[in-house]
């Protein structure tokens, strides 16, 4: 069997134009998730959840390979960000220490919460990994959103952000959830000018 590429079976959620704001419906999904807070650019927290999602990820994939023969790649690392006080998640005056986050890979429809637990059991074993208690497995529904893929520098993401954000209010609807990145680029080896995120928002009219 060949390999499931989901980032091309969902293309319209993990490929949206770069010059122009798509609207979208996201339905519900499933994620293994790691939720935490501080400066993603710091040595913290974040880089540690990247190092405790990938393992079960791949696990993950194997498992359901050699269980049931459908082979998947590994979905890319996504985030949802947002601040108690929204003050501090602003691109260019925020308080970056304050910012909440909840770091995520999606899992497909293959892979169900027995899997799941099983490989965080097996992977337990096997490494010493800071945040895997903190790992879990839910759905989330979006729902209708805007996004926009963004070319460059997360430290410049701020006017692609605000183009969402203004998408949405010419439309007469508001701003709920929270923001969701998705990175199609590896950050160790992909220069900053050439990196890829989705931008995503969701909202209600």
């Amino acid at each position: 069997m060949a390999k499931i590429d989901y980032k091309k079976e969902l293309r319209e959620l993990y490929s949206p134009k770069s010059d122009k704001i798509s609207e979208v419906k996201v339905p519900w999904m499933n994620f293994i998730i790691i939720d935490g807070k501080g400066d993603p650019n710091k040595e913290g927290e974040f880089q540690q959840a990247i190092e405790s999602l990938y393992p079960v990820a791949y696990g993950i994939k194997f498992a359901v390979k050699k269980d049931s023969g459908v082979d998947f790649g590994v979905m890319p690392l996504e985030a949802l960000w947002w601040a108690e006080n929204m003050k501090d998640f602003d691109p260019d005056k925020g308080n970056r220490d304050n910012w909440l986050w909840s770091a995520m890979i999606m899992q497909p429809k293959e892979v169900t919460a027995n899997i799941f637990e099983k490989i965080v059991n097996e992977v337990k074993t096997k490494k010493n990994l800071p945040l895997i208690e903190r790992i879990r497995f839910e759905s989330i529904e979006e729902g209708e959103a805007v996004q926009i893929m963004h070319i460059g520098p997360f430290s410049q993401e701020g006017p692609n952000i605000l183009r969402l954000h203004q998408a949405i209010a010419e439309k007469g609807a508001k701003l709920t959830g929270k923001h969701h990145e998705i990175y199609l680029s590896d950050m160790r080896r992909v220069a900053p000018e050439k990196l890829k995120t989705v931008l995503r928002q969701p909202f209600a009219k």
